[in-house]
């Protein structure tokens, strides 16, 4: 949380890294992975709104991560968190700099999906960033999503948009998370 607020992330920006966290935690509990990792990329996912509100803010994030001296495991989360990640032909219609932004790692995908579960600071189904992502023109980056989603939703033993019934719409938040709602 520190480092969200040094690096100027607004209250709403910290308040949605907190969900993020928060349903990357309960997907982390019946997927292996790292959940030091997946904890700290969720936290800090959306550093680089500290920037940029478009969506350079992932790759804005990863240098930002980088000039800490964060660990390269980590930045790579955060530059490849959107969505299912981005094509190389999303990275040169966003005008990013070249490189790799399609989540690989268990890691990374549990990150990009939870932040795909959670519309502002309220847990959604994954239909709903799905279709506001196809509505916006990005039908191979919907299907992405859909591919992502059924992938982690086998690994964790069920459908994840289960966790909008078992966590609620506006999940409680623990620890540095605990009173920004």
């Amino acid at each position: 949380m520190d480092m969200l607020k040094g690096a100027g992330c607004s209250k709403r920006v910290r308040l949605h890294c907190c969900t993020v966290r928060a349903v990357a935690e309960a997907v982390a509990e019946r997927i292996p992975c790292n959940r030091d990792l997946v904890f700290a990329g969720a936290l800090l996912h959306d550093i680089g709104r500290s920037v940029d509100h478009s969506i350079m803010h992932a790759y804005e994030g990863y240098r930002i991560l980088l000039d800490m001296g964060m660990p390269v495991e980590l930045a790579d989360i955060v530059r490849k968190h959107t969505g299912a990640g981005l094509d190389q032909e999303d990275v040169e219609e966003f005008g990013l700099p070249p490189g790799d932004y399609i989540p690989a790692t268990i890691e990374e995908k549990i990150v990009a999906h939870s932040d795909n579960l959670v519309s502002d600071s309220v847990l959604v189904r994954h239909t709903h960033s799905l279709e506001r992502l196809a509505s916006r023109g990005h039908a191979q980056g919907a299907a992405r999503m859909g591919i992502l989603h059924s992938e982690l939703s086998s690994a964790y033993g069920e459908d994840l948009d289960i966790l909008v019934d078992r966590l609620g719409t506006r999940p409680v938040l623990i620890g540095p998370c605990a009173g920004l709602r």
